[in-house]
């Protein structure tokens, strides 16, 4: 967008470009979302800023009418495969704090002051400041929403010292963080750093929001591991320093927000991480208004766009995790595959008898957490049945990520997330462009050769002159291939998962039966 674009934007108080850039205004010194409900700004008085570190960097203090850090963030991150957009993806997850800038810049190819040299032009704010940004924006999440004493608010949101925190929340906030609580009544029950913890947040995302992802995610919930249904997600997960276990609940009724976050078990300085992870499972950063918009005008799915606005695309909450269940699942049906994929949950780590349990459905509880790599590695070939070859597929995978040879993770790009999974025997395009869709949040994969993508197309009505690989809908074809997901199903009147459609027709040759592939951009 053009500097006129947006400040149409601002002037309409269009609540869907919230948090996709932000409106520093000169005669005032602060930063606002663009909606706003201040009275539009002159035009040679604003400047407009990616983000809201580069606001801070520029010397301005957020607004406190509109609170410009309560908002999505922006799809932006997964539109772009470049430099900064990958940085934003591991820095959103948490990279600084585990690795530093330096161990961010290197998993990025580049030297740190490379790194804060690019982000500096691209973003208007170095690694460091972007990070405090997110660590303010987790600090005023807590301060609204909980009651938890400030000390640990500061660590919790990421702050080496409480004086770091105050100085930063009067800095940004130009309040104190006792002030900034009292413009809400926190509820909830808190421990401090290192404990258990049980918190209820709003999760804030652009309307409109298709429920649909809850069917995705129940069909394939493995019992112990997760819990579905049409309105609520639980599930246990693994983090950088503990375990956690969280449910989200949607309420169309709901005052303050029809998404909430429901978080029984976590230590605190995990809770940006999974905060940054739950956001991705439900795509609640995406732009629904534009990507409807586009995919509309594609005569094939228009009709379904128009049906079932805001469909979103889901994400992952743990790579290694994401790219087991796809190789799993990509030869048989959903519900074989959640059979599969519930034995091998045998090999994952018990919680304590103690562990709270999931509300959704009426299954057991959540009682276990899915197996990691080197489990899998180790226990693996007595749990999994079928093929050998396909055993032995998922077995080198998982033995090569516990091993340290395959790493991947979110600030991957189509291009290495190609180089990495494409060597390995049973990987095919398709598992690459399933795992580019969930992990990456690639939102412009389209996945041709699926059968179920072929199935929903011969139920939608025909149209002449479209092309066959929807590139006319481009950035946005990972949500056609939602539609078309769900055309099929609603022909089939049953789930139709990716994983089912690799059973059937449509498949290429060298995916249906695990074996060595050629690395990306080998002919054949």
């Amino acid at each position: 967008m053009d500097f006129w674009q947006r400040y149409r934007a601002i002037d309409a108080r269009d609540p869907r470009f919230d948090g996709q850039f932000f409106t520093a205004v000169r005669s005032t010194g602060i930063y606002c979302r663009p909606s706003c409900p201040a009275r539009t700004p002159k035009a040679e008085n604003v400047t407009f800023y990616e983000t809201s570190a580069a606001a801070h960097e520029a010397g301005y203090r957020a607004c406190k009418r509109c609170l410009p850090e309560a908002v999505p963030g922006t799809p932006a991150w997964n539109l772009r495969s470049d430099v900064a957009g990958r940085a934003m993806r591991l820095i959103n997850d948490g990279a600084l704090s585990r690795v530093g800038v330096q161990g961010l810049a290197t998993r990025l190819g580049y030297s740190s002051r490379q790194l804060n040299r690019i982000l500096s032009h691209e973003l208007g704010a170095g690694p460091l400041s972007l990070a405090r940004a997110s660590r303010a924006q987790t600090a005023r999440t807590l301060l609204v929403s909980t009651a938890m004493k400030l000390s640990d608010v500061a660590f919790a949101a990421g702050f080496n010292s409480v004086r770091q925190f105050n100085d930063t929340i009067n800095e940004i906030f130009a309040l104190t963080p006792s002030a900034l609580r009292a413009t809400a009544k926190p509820t909830g029950h808190q421990g401090g750093p290192g404990e258990a913890t049980s918190l209820t947040l709003n999760l804030p995302y652009r309307e409109p929001f298709d429920t649909g992802i809850f069917d995705f995610l129940a069909a394939r919930a493995v019992p112990g591991v997760e819990l579905a249904s049409a309105r609520s997600y639980s599930r246990t997960l693994r983090l950088p320093r503990g375990n956690a276990v969280f449910t989200v609940e949607y309420d169309a009724g709901a005052r303050g927000g029809a998404l909430t976050l429901a978080i029984s078990t976590v230590d605190l300085h995990d809770l940006p991480v999974l905060l940054s992870r739950v956001r991705r499972l439900f795509d609640l950063d995406a732009d629904p208004v534009a990507v409807d918009e586009a995919l509309a005008t594609d005569a094939r799915i228009g009709p379904s766009v128009r049906d079932t606005p805001g469909i979103r695309v889901p994400g992952a909450v743990d790579p290694q995790e994401l790219l087991i269940r796809a190789m799993i699942g990509q030869q048989i049906t959903v519900a074989a595959a959640r059979t599969a994929l519930t034995q091998l949950s045998d090999a994952g780590t018990r919680l304590p008898a103690a562990q709270p349990q999931g509300q959704a459905g009426n299954g057991p509880g959540l009682d276990r957490l899915f197996p990691t790599s080197e489990e899998i590695a180790r226990s693996g070939r007595e749990l999994l049945r079928g093929p050998r070859r396909r055993i032995d597929s998922v077995l080198a995978a998982a033995g090569a990520m516990a091993g340290g040879e395959l790493d991947f993770d979110y600030g991957d790009d189509p291009r290495t997330l190609a180089g990495k999974l494409l060597p390995l025997p049973g990987v095919g395009p398709w598992t690459v462009g399933y795992v580019g869709m969930r992990v990456t949040g690639d939102p412009d994969v389209f996945l041709g050769n699926d059968a179920a993508v072929r199935n929903g197309l011969k139920s939608l009505a025909a149209a002449e002159g479209l092309p066959a690989d929807f590139r006319n809908v481009s950035p946005w074809r990972s949500y056609a291939t939602m539609h078309l997901w769900r055309a099929a199903a609603s022909k089939r009147r049953v789930s139709a998962p990716p994983e089912r459609s690799m059973a059937t027709a449509g498949v290429p040759a060298n995916q249906r039966h695990p074996r060595r592939q050629k690395p990306a951009g080998s002919p054949g």
